[in-house]
């Protein structure tokens, strides 16, 4: 299992918004593929997915907050 972390996106950015998953729980992802869009007050990120496998679990659904470091979602 792979966890999918918020990255640190420096300039003191402690918090950011999960914007859009951009696949759904269940479905098959390809690493290095957009996975998921977070946005802070000054720009927006599309974190790609570290390997491949099926996205198992998403922690924190669109339109939710998430601190820097926190777990996002699983990949299996």
């Amino acid at each position: 299992m792979t966890s999918i972390l918020v990255p640190d996106l420096g300039d003191g950015i402690i918090k950011v918004e999960v914007a859009a998953w951009h696949k759904p729980e269940g479905a098959a992802v390809t690493k290095d593929e957009d996975l998921v869009e977070l946005v802070t007050d000054k720009a927006s990120f599309n974190i790609p997915a570290p390997v491949s496998g099926v996205l198992r679990i998403v922690h924190v659904p669109a339109g939710n907050e998430a601190d820097i470091g926190s777990l996002l979602g699983e990949i299996v």
